[in-house]
């Protein structure tokens, strides 16, 4: 049996025929616009995407985290793209082996992608890590990268439109976060455009966003990230309340050295994280580090 992936009902009676079912859990919501999954396609930005028969020995190489029954890793194939997709439903895994599995192009990884990928990533990075994410892990999947990875590639996803606004944030916004400056100080970041609810099946309650990442060309240091992220974390603990109080909440000690850090700086002891960029918080965070 065949999948007419812009079929609602084509896709339940091939799920029924197999024995499966749509997963809550896992936040599975398939991409039926084949419109959207080519306007997708092309936002990835992909070299060979005119040349779909080309016989370049080292075609450009793809992660596709949560592949589903496979509608973009389809294209991604037809395009001569390598693909090596992360399943965390086993089902799904059995057809995806089955549909692409002959195709010297297309491996997969089973499990959890924040459990697996790092292994991967030691035997090989991809030119393009993409995916339709569910929106109940996204934020971790990318947080995970942008912490570990220590020259991540370019990145494209779809994710819950008000994750989206909270990964391209800027200072003084309402949706300026720990998050965002994360995502800030490893990358350039821009909103594509949004996809409508319309567009997948089951509908979800929510609008999408297609949003990329680019390495920006001085990110902070690899071994900076971690201890950072958790600073700026503790930084924007309480909105109402200044960089200063949530600090010396997290560290008693540390209001002297907080004090020197910031009149060094230039900058008001009554500041509030939201209203710094990711680099002066940064600044701040290397002068106080011990």
């Amino acid at each position: 049996m065949t999948i007419a992936y812009d079929s609602p009902t084509s896709i339940k009676q091939f799920l029924e025929a197999e024995g499966l079912a749509m997963s809550k859990r896992f936040g599975q919501n398939f991409l039926i616009d084949r419109n959207a999954r080519e306007k997708l396609y092309a936002a990835l930005a992909l070299p060979e995407l005119s040349r779909p028969q080309s016989k370049v020995s080292d075609p450009p190489s793809v992660w596709e985290i949560g592949p589903g029954i496979g509608a973009l890793t389809s294209i991604l194939l037809e395009h001569g793209n390598q693909v090596c997709t992360f399943e965390i439903d086993y089902g799904f895994v059995r057809i995806l082996n089955r549909l692409f599995g002959s195709n010297p192009r297309f491996s997969i990884v089973e499990g959890d992608f924040l459990k697996t990928w790092s292994e991967a990533a030691s035997k090989a990075l991809p030119d393009l890590i993409f995916g339709n994410l569910p929106y109940n892990a996204a934020l971790g999947i990318i947080a995970d990268l942008l912490e570990n990875l220590s020259t991540p590639p370019r990145m494209v996803f779809t994710v819950q439109k008000e994750a989206a606004r909270r990964i391209a944030a800027v200072p003084g916004s309402k949706d300026y976060s720990a998050f965002s400056v994360l995502c800030a100080s490893v990358c350039t970041v821009k909103i594509l455009y949004d996809i409508g609810a319309s567009a997948f099946w089951p509908q979800p309650r929510v609008t999408s966003s297609v949003v990329t990442l680019q390495p920006r060309p001085n990110p902070i240091a690899a071994q900076d990230r971690k201890g950072f992220s958790s600073f700026v974390r503790s930084a924007f603990s309480s909105r109402r309340k200044t960089l200063r109080n949530n600090l010396c909440a997290r560290d008693k000690d540390i209001g002297p050295r907080l004090d020197a850090a910031l009149t060094e700086l230039g900058i008001e002891t009554g500041i509030r994280a939201e209203a710094l960029t990711p680099e002066l918080l940064f600044e701040v965070y290397t002068a106080i580090k011990v």
